[in-house]
């Protein structure tokens, strides 16, 4: 039976190991595509040459993108944004974790208060009553409309609390017994013992702020103010030829297309590739240990 038990295992690992390394291998095959195809020649590009691999190996994209101030005007206002709005939710998430933590006989309101951000997850407002709260607070094509009205991630609040709800209750007790205040316990124990999760939510809010495109759309009335993935829509997906300059135009004379985009694709894409690997165990392991506990 241990035989058994041990070959069925071995051959359960085994399926794991080929899926996921099939599943990987699907995944990064459009990153590889679209690297192949910014390396190669307009005219292998365009005639549908390039599949895995750059076919008349080129630059010419690559220093056409570089040499466009509006593609590094967006990466400043993400930097600004990502610069600005990951300490803002952080601070909030760690806020609002902290009390939900605690237990119903020394925090009874926490489950009325914990439903009231859990229902904002189901249920929004919409987007007519956000664009009229965003013009009418004055906020409207300035950097904080794209960061205040994600201020508190409900999801990030949810694994925090859980993870905080994890902890030794005893250490808590024992600062408390030792004259430390609520503020004192959660700066100097809580968050020292929470750096995993803390880790993978920062990940988290540090990717949506990245990666948001759609409120710089709607919120930013001048084009100088897109941030990079609402720049990056309008070239790739609905081109405004009003927003390119004659140079531009001369440019993609030159270039084609579809390597401009790709090059500008793969660019976009390139810092979030780099940091992801180094935070990846921390990844993994704030969200075993900040997942829902009974």
């Amino acid at each position: 039976m241990l035989e058994y038990y041990t070959f069925s295992r071995r051959m359960f690992l085994s399926f794991n190991y080929v899926f996921l390394a099939c599943l990987g291998i699907l995944c990064i095959l459009p990153i590889i595509h679209v690297l192949a195809i910014s390396f190669s020649s307009s005219a292998a590009a365009q005639a549908g040459y390039v599949k895995l691999w750059p076919v008349q190996f080129s630059l010419s994209s690559y220093e056409y993108v570089l040499h466009k101030p509006a593609f590094f005007k967006s990466i400043l206002v993400t930097l600004k944004r990502v610069g600005l709005g990951i300490p803002v939710n952080m601070l909030l998430t760690v806020l609002i974790a902290y009390p939900l933590a605690k237990e119903a006989k020394k925090f009874p309101m926490r489950t009325f208060y914990a439903w009231v951000f859990v229902i904002t997850i189901l249920f929004s407002g919409g987007l007519i009553p956000l664009y009229m709260t965003i013009k009418y607070t004055g906020i409207m094509d300035s950097i904080w409309a794209m960061i205040l009205p994600g201020a508190v991630p409900v999801f990030n609040v949810i694994l925090l609390l859980n993870f905080f709800r994890g902890l030794p209750k005893e250490l808590e007790e024992a600062a408390f017994m030792d004259g430390a205040g609520h503020w004192t316990t959660l700066w100097r124990i809580f968050l020292p013992l929470s750096l995993p999760a803390l880790a993978t939510i920062t990940l988290f809010a540090t990717v949506n702020h990245w990666n948001s495109w759609f409120d710089g759309l709607i919120f930013m009335n001048s084009p100088d103010h897109y941030p990079l993935q609402s720049y990056l829509q309008t070239v790739v997906i609905n081109r405004d030829l009003t927003l390119m300059s004659s140079a531009d135009m001369k440019s993609l004379t030159e270039v084609n297309d579809r390597t401009a985009k790709a090059a500008q694709i793969f660019l976009g894409a390139l810092p979030i590739l780099m940091v992801y690997p180094f935070l990846q165990r921390f990844f993994m392991k704030g969200i075993v240990l900040g997942s829902v506990k009974e």
